[in-house]
């Protein structure tokens, strides 16, 4: 299950980040559309946000250092959802940029919130669920002796 759950979320974050990573300044809009940090720290976020992204995904889809990654993803995701939150609470109208593109939405875009704090929200339990359980089978944790445990899900056979 571990193995799933990092891979999904790994996956996530990779596709996310490389989404926006070819257009840095698109990922800058969206974060300002929030209206949640001063302007030279949300330009910042929305140039390494996308870097981030794909490190963070690259980490937890190989295993390597997956309990930090998954920490890291976690607190991501939890930060996406109390943005959209926010945005939804304090009546704007944006795309969440969680896949490329965000800011304003233009005439007749409808924001699809509940949509995007369900989605995020299970991503921070999948996050939860990976720092809490063995890395699984298949990450480089288990083969380089760095997860503290023999690489297999609890419940599995070493077999």
């Amino acid at each position: 299950m571990t193995t799933v759950a990092r891979l999904v979320l790994g996956g996530v974050l990779i596709v996310a980040g490389a989404l926006k990573i070819g257009n840095p300044a698109d990922s800058v809009v969206a974060v300002k559309a929030y209206q949640l940090l001063p302007e030279s720290v949300a330009i910042a976020v929305g140039y390494a946000l996308p870097i981030v992204e794909i490190v963070v995904g690259v980490l937890l889809v190989v295993g390597l250092l997956t309990r930090v990654a998954a920490v890291i993803a976690a607190l991501l995701m939890f930060a996406f959802v109390f943005g959209i939150a926010w945005a939804w609470a304090h009546g704007l109208r944006i795309d969440c940029g969680c896949f490329g593109g965000g800011g304003q939405l233009g005439a007749g875009q409808e924001p699809t919130y509940l949509l995007d704090i369900l989605r995020d929200f299970g991503l921070v339990l999948l996050g939860a669920w990976t720092v809490r359980f063995p890395p699984g089978r298949f990450a480089l944790d288990g083969a380089l002796g760095l997860g503290g445990d023999n690489g297999v899900d609890e419940g599995e056979d070493e077999q």
